[in-house]
C-alpha cells in the first residue's frame, strides 16, 4: 500500500510494531476489531511459541492453552476497540512497549535465543 511504502521510506530501519500492524490491517481491508484481535493474539501466541522452542514444551499443550485463552483474547480485543473510541486518557495503557523492548534488547545479545 502507499501508506506502507511511505512508512518504509520515512523509517528505513523499521517502525513500531503497532503502527505497522495497523497499516497492514488497513491495507488488507480489516477493520479495528480484526486488527485488535490480531494484536491481542500475537501478544499471547508469540511468547507461547517462544516457550515451546526454549523450554521444549509440548506444542499440543501450548496450542491447548492458546485455545483456552481464545475467549480472553476476544474480550481483550473488544475492550480495546471500545476504548479506542473514547478519550486517549481513558485508554487502559498509554503504551505497551515491553514486547518490542525485549525484542530489541535480544537483538543485541552476543548469543541469540533464536536464529531463524
Amino acid at each position: 500500500s502507499a501508506a506502507l511504502d511511505d512508512l518504509a521510506r520515512a523509517r528505513p530501519r523499521g517502525a513500531h510494531q503497532p503502527v505497522v500492524l495497523g497499516l497492514i490491517a488497513h491495507a488488507a481491508g480489516l477493520g479495528p476489531p480484526e486488527a485488535a484481535h490480531a494484536a491481542a493474539y500475537e501478544a499471547v501466541s508469540g511468547p507461547v511459541t517462544a516457550a515451546v522452542r526454549l523450554l521444549a514444551l509440548d506444542p499440543f499443550e501450548a496450542s491447548a492453552v492458546l485455545a483456552r485463552l481464545t475467549p480472553d483474547i476476544a474480550r481483550t480485543a473488544e475492550e480495546a476497540v471500545r476504548a479506542a473510541h473514547g478519550p486517549l486518557d481513558q485508554l487502559p495503557a498509554a503504551a505497551a512497549p515491553l514486547l518490542e523492548i525485549t525484542a530489541e534488547d535480544h537483538a543485541t545479545w552476543p548469543v541469540r535465543l533464536f536464529a531463524s
